[in-house]
């Protein structure tokens, strides 16, 4: 390819790259309210000392530290506000407090808080890190502010700028995906009634990257879109002979069972703004799904079947009563 690289969300939505399992892993989330600048690196807005306390914090609680803020910048006075969510599914919780100084936020990832009631929605703006996150989040932050001021945030970067607008949905850890301004309030109002539109879901931040590929064909094979739908039971990995990676997911509610090949593809692209080399990305393709309804459709064509056979039977023998 010759000439300037096109921007990263755009080159990526053209080849349909795929989304499901793409979502950054994080079991718990601490949002710290910040109104910036932003640099590249977010913890940099923050004294050196703060930044390590909470980058340690988050590599042994398996946790992700953004900086956020109201839509359009606007803020008034007085102390900034923090939220520690757990996105742990069956364990899903939102806690809030304020703090008046940076020096103090390392004590906010042990602070019993206040409970949060209700979803937050952070979408990604960080536009030093990434020039997409800026000129496609912006317009769907706004949007979304103007139907529910209270719960959605600016964040810093998220993970995976080629997807920008990135939306995060709290407190369930669901990462979207391509929304527009037009359709993303009623994505977000989906979820608040419990239902996710899985054409923009890139997975779960609590589940490794191929349960959430696996959910994600689940989803589609069974029509079960609720946000607490299709739990993990159990996963195993397994080396093929070909020395591929396969994938065996058990998911329940309803059960399925879903097969993946893991593989890795050239792009032959960038896949950030900012990357000077192309690229590769992970994909999971879907081998198998077996699920209730596809077993219970076999089982009844199955009875059908050995029914027509007893009735051919009885007709082919006339002194059969």
């Amino acid at each position: 390819m010759t000439g300037p690289w096109p921007r990263c969300s755009f080159a990526a939505q053209a080849a349909g790259d795929p989304l499901e399992g793409t979502a950054p892993p994080g079991d718990r989330w601490l949002l710290v309210e910040h109104p910036g600048p932003w640099p590249a690196q977010a913890l940099a807005a923050l004294p050196v000392a703060v930044a390590a306390e909470l980058a340690d914090w988050a590599a042994r609680a398996r946790a992700r530290v953004v900086l956020v803020r109201r839509p359009g910048r606007a803020r008034t006075g007085g102390p900034r506000r923090w939220f520690r969510v757990d996105a742990r599914p069956g364990r899903e919780a939102v806690l809030t407090g304020t703090y008046a100084t940076e020096s103090r936020l390392p004590a906010v990832v042990d602070a019993p808080g206040e409970p949060y009631d209700g979803p937050l929605v952070l979408v990604c703006t960080h536009g030093r890190h990434d020039t997409c996150c800026a000129v496609r989040g912006r317009p769907v932050a706004a949007a979304l502010a103007a139907e529910d001021p209270e719960a959605v945030w600016e964040t810093t970067h998220v993970g995976g700028c080629r997807f920008a607008p990135a939306v995060v949905l709290l407190p369930h850890g669901y990462v979207l995906a391509g929304l527009d301004p037009a359709d993303a309030p009623a994505v977000v109002e989906g979820y608040r009634r419990g239902r996710l539109e899985p054409r923009v879901v890139r997975g779960r931040s609590a589940l490794p990257p191929a349960v959430q590929a696996a959910q994600h064909h689940a989803r589609m094979a069974t029509g079960a879109f609720g946000v607490d739908d299709l739990r993990l039971v159990h996963v195993t990995r397994d080396r093929g002979p070909d020395g591929g990676t396969d994938w065996h997911v058990e998911l329940a509610d309803p059960d399925c069972s879903v097969l993946l090949r893991e593989r890795f593809v050239d792009t032959g692209r960038p896949l950030t703004c900012a990357a000077a080399h192309s690229g590769r990305m992970r994909v999971f393709d879907a081998r198998k799904i077996g699920h209730e309804e596809q077993e219970r459709a076999g089982a009844e064509a199955d009875a059908g079947a050995i029914a027509v056979q007893g009735n051919a039977s009885n007709r082919a023998d006339p002194d059969r009563p």
